[in-house]
């Protein structure tokens, strides 16, 4: 029987002990951490960066493994005319540099590699955050038993009146914004919250829910009242440069007419002369 089995096994006849012995019924509590983790943007947003990491410690292995690859297929094909010294000494290089990529493979994935350190580094602070806050909840709430739903413990059925990942989200989330309160009327409100009750908590949630759905309906509605006007600005705009431009172009069609006359025929007579500079005079 499997380790966990065992826990499991031992851990229901805990369960159905303590409820015979117990005046009350066994209270019990789960939390989802891969949950919870999803739910902090600290956690995401560094996820997001070592991610970013990963792929650039990929692309650095398959670019390593490429040249090797075409120093191996070079090797092949210059072999006939290569001497035997030369064929031993491409082949050491060749297995120093497949030795080389093994331990950057090892150093970045391995099991004491640079991303299980990071990622321990990553999670420990907001697993130890979690550890508190369910202690918290477990002494006011009155849990006898918590444990983690996507650990290796097997869990046949979980009501979902028992999960408490919401409450330590929330927890967390007030104690970041308590570190982030920047005057004592935010920190007097994070402590109002405090003292909620998880209806109450729940309620004043879907209200500010609510509230932000239609906060960002409203905005929504702004930016496309602002998308369309700035769209009838534009085509406006548009329009007054066309016209504006052909104005430009009449303007500039009548002085070249003028100019062109001018070079053509010389200046137009002046009005009653008879052409040869008399004035109209006997």
């Amino acid at each position: 029987m499997k380790a966990k089995n065992i826990f499991l096994f031992a851990f229901v006849v805990l369960c159905f002990s303590y409820a015979a012995n117990a005046q009350r019924g066994v209270r019990i509590g789960y939390i989802d951490m891969e949950y919870i983790l999803e739910s902090v943007p600290e956690y995401k947003e560094s996820e997001t960066q070592l991610e970013g990491k990963v792929q650039r410690w990929k692309a650095d292995i398959e670019k390593k493994q490429k040249a090797i690859d075409q120093m191996k297929l070079n090797l092949a094909n210059e072999r006939v005319l290569l001497t035997k010294e030369l064929i031993e000494e491409r082949e050491e290089e060749i297995q120093i540099l497949e030795e080389e990529m093994i331990k950057y493979q090892q150093d970045r994935f391995g099991p004491n590699g640079d991303l299980m350190i990071q990622r321990r580094q990553l999670v420990q602070p907001i697993q130890d955050q979690v550890f508190n806050i369910v202690q918290e909840i477990a002494v006011n709430k009155k849990y006898d038993f918590i444990f983690d739903k996507s650990a290796d413990v097997v869990m046949l059925f979980a009501a979902e009146r028992n999960d408490i990942s919401d409450q330590v989200v929330r927890s967390i989330n007030r104690s970041n914004k308590r570190k982030e309160a920047t005057n004592k009327k935010e920190k007097r409100e994070i402590e109002k919250r405090d003292e909620l009750s998880e209806e109450e908590e729940t309620a004043v949630s879907e209200r500010e829910e609510a509230a932000e759905a239609k906060k960002d309906e409203r905005e929504r509605l702004m930016e496309e009242r602002r998308r369309v006007r700035d769209s009838i600005r534009e085509a406006r705009r548009i329009e007054f440069e066309q016209r504006r431009q052909q104005l430009l172009d009449e303007r500039q069609r009548r002085k070249d007419s003028i100019l062109q006359a001018r070079s053509g025929g010389g200046a137009p007579p002046a009005a009653g002369g008879n052409g040869n500079g008399n004035g109209g005079g006997v």
